[in-house]
């Protein structure tokens, strides 16, 4: 498979390695661990059922993850697993390199209140903090 008929996916949640949902990126290649520019807030939604992640216009903050490469059938049944509401658009790395990453929207996120973690280091490290 060429590389032009790959996907660059950043991931920041449950399909982390060692977490859960890491079964739904098949046998996608890790490419390396990769952070957001400053410019992402993350979000325990559902009360830390799943992360929520969204682009801000200030006080944005770098959100660790990693990068995988995905094919085309393995993307799709990423995007199908993902949670209600979850919707695949473009990030910017900290390189400035962009990859596709499963956002969600920031009113829901407020309209419930659910928990701010940008600063906890990330979703494995909050799931750990929280286990």
């Amino acid at each position: 498979m060429t590389a032009a008929a790959t996907q660059t996916v950043f991931i920041c949640g449950s399909a982390l390695r060692g977490q859960p949902d890491h079964g739904n990126l098949q046998d996608a290649t890790f490419v390396r661990e990769a952070k957001t520019a400053a410019r992402y807030r993350l979000h325990a939604v559902k009360d830390g059922w799943h992360p929520g992640i969204y682009a801000v216009a200030t006080g944005g903050m770098a959100i660790p993850g990693e990068l995988y490469s995905l094919t085309p059938a393995q993307y799709e049944h990423l995007v199908a697993t993902e949670p209600p509401h979850m919707y695949p658009a473009e990030v910017t790395l900290e390189t400035g390199e962009t990859a596709i990453a499963m956002l969600y929207p920031q009113a829901l996120i407020e309209e419930h209140g659910w928990p701010d973690i940008s600063d906890l280091g990330g979703w494995a490290a909050y799931k750990a903090q929280t286990a």
